[in-house]
């Protein structure tokens, strides 16, 4: 049985697409209140559309989670209108490709920024947002690749395994303050940035097969919904999770628990 999130404020960033819009529809059709975070202001404006009607609200804040100073801003306004929040979600991510060697400076560094620097600093103002509420919980969305990498994703595995070691130091420093810190590390889900690489690497093929192809990687045969996702996260920032900090929750269809080599045919 799910819990109410009537009268809980949420801080969720990569609202406007994805794993993040995922969440945002999840918990407002909960109750909550969502200020969701977003560079694309038209994606914000889209999900503020399809949760109208629910039970709790969207509080759209255009902002890149590269930019500490607007971040802080968003804080604030946070701060004046709820006094704090009770839930922190890190969703925002870019995906790009190439090998160690292939990759350029420029772009592992935007990798970098974006994924574990996004995180990082919204957990900064997001930690005394938690503080002000008595505690809370905090959500990181990292990945399977934290554990097993494809190839030509260097700076993407990189970045996911990041935010599992930046978990476990939130989760041992903020502990005693009542706040709880994991992560969900997803296979892969039908989002955006999904569809965006099937078409990259579709080779003329219909994206829809591109996909299909990679949900038979799963044992459950296929790729995920971000809904599926957004139920683990709201697991994990929820009370029935109260004693679990530090954690990686896995929500893969099973990718990482086989190995690649099949055993020979009778």
């Amino acid at each position: 049985m799910t819990g109410s999130w009537d009268g809980r404020v949420a801080l969720v960033t990569g609202a406007g697409a994805g794993i993040g819009r995922g969440v945002v529809e999840l918990l407002v059709g909960r109750g909550a209140v969502v200020v969701g975070v977003d560079r694309d202001g038209g994606a914000l404006q889209d999900v503020a559309g399809a949760v109208a009607g629910a039970p709790g609200r969207l509080e759209p804040a255009v902002a890149s989670v590269t930019d500490p100073a607007r971040l802080a801003a968003v804080a604030e306004e946070i701060r004046a209108g709820h006094g704090g929040v009770d839930a922190v979600v890190c969703a925002a991510g870019i995906q790009r490709y190439g090998s160690v060697d292939t990759t350029d400076p420029t772009t592992y560094a935007e990798v970098m920024d974006v994924n574990v620097g996004g995180a990082f600093n919204t957990c900064r103002v997001g930690v005394p947002l938690l503080r002000a509420r008595g505690g809370g919980a905090v959500v990181l969305v990292s990945s399977a690749q934290a554990y097993a990498s494809q190839r030509a994703v260097a700076a993407y595995t990189a970045s996911k395994a990041a935010l599992l070691g930046l978990v476990r130091a939130m989760a041992v420093d903020h502990a005693r303050e009542g706040i709880r810190v994991n992560a969900v590390c997803p296979g892969s889900v039908d989002t955006p940035m999904l569809r965006w690489a099937a078409e990259r690497f579709s080779g003329g093929r219909p994206a829809e097969d591109v996909v299909a192809e990679w949900g038979r990687a799963h044992p459950l045969g296929r790729v995920a919904r971000p809904r599926e996702i957004a139920e683990a996260v709201e697991f994990l920032l929820s009370e029935r999770a109260s004693f679990i900090t530090g954690a990686d929750l896995k929500v893969d269809g099973g990718l990482t628990a086989g190995l690649a080599a099949a055993l020979p045919k009778d």
